[in-house]
């Protein structure tokens, strides 16, 4: 059965669209996960340590045959062959591979929480998913994502690279 899923994607250093790009080729590469659709890409505002360069964020649908554990696993071992370290919370780097939704479960564990436990209050991964389903619930707290984005500034959130086409790499010009 595949399962269906929707990863946030953020850069603020290097190549920002470069890296988005990479993760995405990466993610698709193992043979396990497939991108379904795709935001444009936003620049935004960092959030909880300001004192870095903005972000560039999007979010893409995907549908995969892991389970969420293993999902989470593949993107983090992305995000380390793709160099990112983390030393300040909040704080710069390459790539952020998040896991916001899977299917309509709810999961809280250690090391994964799903619905993302910060998603509601960030514009960044909201006003993303929004342009790919606006109607999607979000298990347990039983909104919309047009609901939740009706309550949040939105102001930090500016469209960098709007979507091209039915390929995600048009977005990225490949």
């Amino acid at each position: 059965m595949k399962n269906k899923a929707f990863l946030s994607l953020g850069s603020n250093l290097g190549k920002r669209e470069d890296s988005l790009y990479n993760a995405i080729k990466q993610l698709e590469d193992n043979g396990h996960i497939t991108v379904v659709n795709y935001s444009s890409i936003y620049e935004t505002d960092p959030v909880g340590y300001t004192e870095q360069n903005s972000f560039l964020n999007m979010v893409i649908e995907i549908t995969t045959d892991y389970q969420p554990t293993v999902l989470l696993e593949s993107c983090l071992e992305i995000e380390k062959r793709m160099g990112r370290t983390r030393i300040i919370r909040w704080g710069p780097r390459n790539i952020d591979i998040d896991i916001l939704l899977f299917n309509d479960q709810r999961i809280e564990t250690e090391k994964l929480q799903i619905p993302h436990p910060r998603m509601g209050d960030r514009a960044f991964v909201l006003v993303p998913l929004q342009e790919i389903d606006s109607e999607i619930i979000i298990p347990g707290i039983n909104q919309t994502i047009n609901d939740m984005v009706e309550r949040l500034s939105t102001k930090g959130v500016r469209l960098w690279k709007q979507k091209s086409g039915e390929d995600v790499y048009e977005l990225f010009g490949n």
